[in-house]
């Protein structure tokens, strides 16, 4: 796999970069502030995403969407992070759960929820983490269903299910076997958010971002023994599949946001100056440029490693891989604009520029989608583990 741009995605992404800089990100601020307004512009630039055949690059066509092979749509996915809100610009925001879904959907699923997502009709949501429970262990998730009948019954607290308070439906982990061994003792069930004894209780705010991270109750929540999703028992392979992938999605985006943070310090280094000279001249200001290249580059040829593992071997699960870059790619990203504001100084705290905000989110990485420690001690213990059985770790062959 090629590590830069292969000449066939070029154009392509060169189309979306332009959309980011040049329409979505000058929109930021109206989007920032909600609102009547902020809903006509992101209307209005999912319309142009559309128009211009820019919208659900990543869908699967049969789906409706722009069919890119998924190790192409990688390199789109990097520029298409630069802002957080162009996967929602492009119609790219609900590919987990789209693919999720071709995957183990009914029919009857499949035309209620997967062909209106594809379109931006409507917005999924995802429940798996519960505040009682520690998010490194899932296999200590409380929330149940149990079948009555031609029902399931659910039962449980949720909580951080982004996005829940604008979705149609939440797609739920529950306990529904409580006999089985921990990994085989979960399903997924569709529950449509308007059903009676689903209750967002609030939306969290996170770092002060109000993301719509909604925690929820489900008290005596009915829904049809349709609803669930692929087999009894197999919540955790479902959500495995929908993670591995999404995690090379989340540390493409997030190569994006450093690059745009690596371009606005470099920027000011020009700039500005000080006691006679630009920032540029400064020594200990080229040092923040070097890290940040270094700790950039670094990242990228992982991931971009990674995401070759899995889409050249179907079914790969490539768990070392992506548990390194979902460490690594956190912490460079914390770190880039971490430089930027330092450069930046007390303007890049301020809503200024982009960085106090990518900031904050960037600090959420370390801990969604698996905490970092989690990942560590996943990725030693596999490598130790190939050790142990008398084999080895072959950089060279991987």
């Amino acid at each position: 796999m090629s590590f830069a741009v292969p000449d066939s995605v070029r154009p392509l992404r060169d189309a979306v970069y332009a959309f980011m800089t040049e329409r979505v990100e000058p929109a930021e601020p109206v989007l920032h502030a909600g609102g009547p307004e902020a809903a006509a512009v992101l209307d209005e630039l999912r319309a142009q995403a559309k128009k211009e055949g820019l919208w659900a690059l990543g869908h699967p066509r049969e789906l409706g969407g722009g069919g890119l092979p998924f190790l192409d749509y990688v390199y789109v996915n990097e520029v298409q992070g630069r802002s957080e809100y162009g996967q929602l610009a492009l119609g790219t925001y609900t590919l987990q759960d789209s693919l999720m879904l071709h995957e183990h959907a009914s029919p009857g699923q499949r035309e209620r929820y997967l062909e209106p997502l594809v379109r931006g009709a409507i917005s999924p949501s995802f429940a798996m983490t519960e505040p009682a429970v520690s998010s490194s262990d899932p296999t200590q998730i409380t929330t149940s269903a149990v079948l009555d009948g031609d029902e399931w019954v659910i039962n449980g607290h949720k909580w951080f299910t982004t996005g829940a308070s604008r979705a149609a439906y939440t797609t739920v982990m529950c306990r529904t076997e409580p006999d089985a061994p921990p990994h085989l003792a979960f399903s997924m069930i569709l529950v449509p958010t308007d059903t009676p004894g689903y209750t967002i209780v609030r939306e969290t705010p996170v770092l002060g971002l109000d993301g719509a991270h909604c925690e929820v109750r489900y008290e005596d929540v009915r829904v049809p023994a349709a609803n669930l999703l692929g087999p009894r028992g197999q919540g955790f392979v479902i959500a495995q599949k929908r993670l591995g992938p999404g995690r090379i999605f989340h540390c493409m985006r997030w190569l994006g946001q450093a690059q745009r943070a690596f371009d606005l310090m470099c920027r000011r280094l020009h700039e500005r100056a000080a006691f006679g000279e630009p920032l540029a001249a400064k020594q200990l200001m080229r040092q923040h440029v070097f890290d940040s290249y270094t700790e950039i580059q670094s990242a990228r040829l992982l991931t971009l490693h990674a995401a070759g593992v899995v889409g050249s071997a179907p079914g790969a699960q490539a768990r070392v891989e992506i548990g390194a870059i979902k460490v690594v790619g956190a912490r460079m990203l914390h770190n880039v604009i971490d430089r930027a504001i330092q450069v930046y100084g007390a303007a890049g705290l301020t809503p200024d520029t982009p960085l106090e905000r990518m900031y904050r989110h960037a600090r959420a990485g370390r801990i969604y989608d698996g905490p970092d420690e989690v990942h560590i001690d996943s990725v030693g213990r596999r490598i130790l583990g190939a050790y142990a059985a008398g084999g080895s770790w072959e950089f060279g062959l991987r």
